[in-house]
């Protein structure tokens, strides 16, 4: 404390910046993306509220939130996008996130029938239809499986950036490829909850169903099931949220969000698909000739570059491209970055863990000149598939879907700094 004092006494905050004791050969070696100190600025001269009063203590917060400072980090739905919010979609604000796992309080939602608030001591999962045993299970019950797993995966809404199939429609990538997470899921295998059943030889598919008021329904083929599903109770280390399917819910790694079902009360097991609304007049292909692709479940390789999505402001100089990729077939091996709309492609840094079914942080860094540029990912999975242009996504499958669209995305940078979606032929 004398110390301070002293300090204090021999030169003020404002003083000791005026000696340049923290200029010279200190500014000299500074970062590339740095700024010359502003003479007399009161944030770095002058003692701040946070500086001079204590703060709240360690019981003031129970469930601890984000900065004050972070309110504007939030989902976010488009309005007009469905009647009514019940059943409708709201968007991840990738722009603002770091790493691979998004917050829980940050994934987005959708739903067909709103949230189902349901006591975690009143749920049941059955198992019925072609077993030896018909069971009922409680939340207990589930929880003394042995074989307990931890697993990051990434789940994609199969409509994700389904708005660009026509075109470049909404600003931002919370907007355009928002309806996405990757979080780490606690569970079991769904492969041995149906082995304590007993899956009869003729059982090839099984029927998901949730307890929400839409009684969400899909077929998953058996193949499936048994390899990588599982049904999951935590997320990120605590309980699910009530928004993805607390008390428990169905995960399957690299596959169109839809068939996660939540609030999971039933599977059936059964010899061949039960052809429900949401696998039928929704989440099939429309092709040009009228023709529509079913059962196109695995999400494909994409990516997309998450910042800068705000104005550059910092002009001319060292610049940051940041992203994430992902595949339903695995990992990625490798993400190109291009400044100019696809003509010259370089090599990005990945970085953070590889996993399979999960996101891949990537990172491009170029002096820019202040010209306009365009900026482009593309990503390529382990099984060697390539992320295609939209041009190519519509030679094949025309302009009537709004699912699966996986087509490289484009933003145009113009001379202020200002970011836009665009889209080039």
């Amino acid at each position: 404390m004398d110390d301070l004092k002293a300090a204090a006494t021999a030169a003020t905050r404002r003083g000791f910046l005026k000696t340049g004791l923290l200029g010279g050969a200190a500014l000299a070696g500074s970062l590339a993306s740095g700024r010359a100190m502003a003479e007399g600025d009161p944030v770095i001269t002058e003692i701040q509220d946070w500086n001079r009063y204590p703060g709240d203590g360690v019981d003031a917060r129970p469930y601890g939130q984000p900065s004050q400072f972070e309110s504007h980090v939030v989902r976010k739905n488009v309005p007009w996008l469905t009647s009514d919010t019940i059943s409708s979609i709201n968007f991840t604000p990738l722009h603002e996130l770091e790493g691979i796992i998004t917050p829980n309080g940050l994934c987005f939602e959708g739903h067909h029938a709103g949230i189902a608030e349901i006591d975690r001591a009143n749920h049941r999962l059955m198992i019925n239809g072609l077993v030896d045993k018909p069971l009922v299970f409680t939340m207990a019950d589930l929880k003394r499986f042995p074989g307990r797993e931890n697993r990051v995966y990434f789940l994609e809404c199969a409509a994700n950036t389904g708005m660009e199939w026509r075109g470049s429609q909404l600003n931002g990538c919370q907007y355009t490829h928002g309806m996405i997470h990757c979080v780490m899921y606690t569970g079991v295998r769904l492969k041995h909850i149906l082995e304590e059943a007993g899956v009869k030889a003729a059982g090839s598919w099984v029927l998901a169903e949730g307890a929400d008021a839409s009684a969400m329904t899909r077929s998953i083929p058996m193949e499936k099931a048994l390899d990588d599903c599982m049904v999951a109770f935590a997320m990120n280390g605590e309980a699910l949220r009530p928004e993805q399917g607390y008390p428990i819910r169905l995960v399957v790694p690299g596959w169109e969000g839809n068939m996660w079902v939540k609030w999971l009360r039933r599977l059936e097991v059964g010899d061949q698909p039960w052809q429900q609304r949401e696998e039928t007049s929704k989440y099939t292909d429309l092709l040009a000739n009228g023709k529509a692709r079913r059962f196109t479940w695995k999400m494909d390789v994409k990516s997309v570059i998450t910042s800068p999505q705000v104005p550059i402001v910092h002009g001319k100089g060292r610049t940051l491209v940041s992203g994430l990729a992902w595949s339903g077939s695995g990992t990625i091996k490798r993400v190109d970055v291009s400044i100019d709309g696809g003509r010259n492609w370089h090599a990005a840094r990945i970085d953070g863990p590889s996993l399979p079914m999960a996101l891949h942080r990537f990172y491009y860094e170029f002096d820019w000149d202040g010209s306009e540029i365009f900026l482009q990912s593309r990503a390529i999975d382990e099984s060697g598939f390539v992320q295609p242009t939209k041009d190519q996504l519509r030679a094949v499958r025309g302009e009537n879907s709004i699912y699966h669209n996986n087509g490289i995305q484009t933003w145009h940078v113009n001379k202020d700094g200002g970011v836009e979606n665009v889209e080039i032929s």
